[in-house]
């Protein structure tokens, strides 16, 4: 079974509040962006990989690693190099996750690495959400949406708007969702990476002042987007601008190309800009 996990962008961001857990309560929405994706592969054990041989044509090396116990192989492609433990990878930990609640056959897992690491795009969860619906299908788990969403959120904070893949509003952690219609008619987006700039997540929140809004964030999403430049507000470019100041030039740059919204997404240090059709 072969999919293409793509990203997100984020459409606000508020911190909120410190909670006793350690994590902090946020609002956002969530929207899906398809023009960046993963392309992820999971097999069982008897069956035989669509696209290994292309990743071996096309990356010099594979990262490979098998689980302990021999039930899960999971290799990853990517052009930058994987410097990470590949049974640390999301997509494995998803695996892991599930045989801890279901008798899972061995499997194998193919994962070429295409959305950047450290972007706030959400890459990596997005992977995970769609390993977690992927084995569920290939052993017939018939877990539903709540269900499947309920193990994504173990897996991070924003897994879980990956099972649902459309504009949802996220509170708490980023794990409670909400259905939410968003117009966007007449507008199309476009998403900017910076080279050479990875923002951990950690840093962003680094220094930021939580806060409750003066004007609740769905209220600003129901106003026309021509308004959305002086009241829609990421909080993380507060703290990741000041460590990295050639982002905030990259802002300015996609408002001078004639965005008629822009923003770090997530805690960065991908952009986007909202241009009229």
């Amino acid at each position: 079974m072969i999919c293409y996990p793509n990203v997100k962008i984020n459409l606000g961001l508020k911190v909120l509040r410190k909670r006793e857990d350690g994590y902090h309560d946020l609002e956002t929405l969530f929207l899906p962006y398809p023009g960046i994706a993963d392309r992820l592969e999971i097999i069982t054990g008897d069956d035989y990989s669509r696209i290994l041989s292309d990743l071996r044509e096309r990356y010099p090396s594979l990262t490979q690693a098998i689980s302990e116990d021999g039930k899960l192989m999971i290799t990853l492609a990517r052009r930058e190099g994987v410097d990470w433990d590949p049974l640390k990878d999301l997509t494995a930990k998803a695996y892991f996750l599930l045989s801890a609640h279901y008798d899972l056959p061995p499997m194998k897992i193919y994962l070429e690495k295409l959305s950047p690491v450290g972007a706030g795009l959400g890459g990596g969860s997005s992977d995970a959400a769609f390993a977690l619906r992927m084995i569920s299908t290939l052993v017939n788990l018939d877990l539903t949406d709540q269900e499947l969403a309920s193990y994504a959120a173990q897996l991070g904070s924003d897994c879980a708007f990956f099972i649902y893949n459309r504009p949802m509003f996220g509170s708490g952690r980023g794990e409670v969702l909400e259905p939410f219609e968003l117009d966007m008619k007449g507008y199309h987006i476009e998403v900017f990476i910076p080279e050479g700039i990875a923002v951990s997540t950690a840093d962003a929140y680094r220094g930021i002042v939580p806060r409750e809004p003066e004007v609740p964030l769905k209220e600003i999403l129901h106003r026309p987007v021509s308004s959305w430049k002086d009241c829609l507000e990421n909080d993380f470019e507060q703290t990741v601008f000041v460590k990295y100041p050639a982002l905030a030039s990259v802002k300015a740059e996609l408002y001078k190309k004639g965005a008629i919204y822009a923003a770090m997404s997530g805690s960065g240090s991908a952009f986007f800009g909202i241009y009229p059709d």
